[in-house]
């Protein structure tokens, strides 16, 4: 199985934001996963896209890959913290902030899909499709019943606010 990867270090993003966005592509094959990047409302998904271009390009020139990029798939992608520029910002009173300018360094591995055959069952009749499938809505659905205790409960609930004293001067009133 083919493997690449691709590092893009000190992207001036933290760590934290290319995190959600890799979580986006995680998993899926280069196809979705760059138009995923394409229409990602963050500005941390062009540099995403970049390294995962470049990664697919560093697996394409890598020996015994088949040529067929629909097969790779984005193995792992991650975002390690990177160096932190600390600046000063002029606060009242003559005190002063710290900004700190975070960077991140962006990994993106993909590698080729393995294809594992299919197993087909057929079923013998519809009667036994049909007895399939009430076994399996029975095992996923069980029958809800209230405990006795909760319907007590419920039901006194009910009517203490139909004998409450407030009622029942209202009802006087009237």
């Amino acid at each position: 199985m083919i493997e690449a990867r691709a590092t893009a270090r000190y992207v001036r993003t933290s760590a934290q934001k290319a995190g959600l966005v890799l979580e986006l592509i995680r998993g899926r094959d280069v196809n979705s996963a760059l138009v995923a990047l394409r229409y990602t409302r963050k500005a941390v998904a062009r540099d995403i896209e970049k390294v995962l271009r470049s990664a697919i390009a560093n697996a394409q020139q890598r020996d015994g890959f088949s040529g067929d990029v629909e097969r790779l798939v984005v193995t792992a992608c991650y975002a390690n913290g990177g160096p932190s520029m600390k600046r000063v910002r002029p606060a009242p009173m003559g005190r002063a902030f710290r900004i700190v300018k975070r960077t991140a360094h962006l990994t993106v591995q993909v590698g080729e899909r393995t294809v594992k055959p299919v197993e087909v069952v057929q079923l013998e009749s519809e009667d036994d499709a049909a007895k399939e499938h009430q076994a399996t809505q029975a095992t996923l659905e069980p029958d809800r019943k209230r405990s006795p205790r909760k319907t007590a409960v419920k039901r006194a609930r009910t009517t203490n606010r139909r004998r409450s004293p407030a009622n029942h001067s209202e009802a006087a009133k009237k």
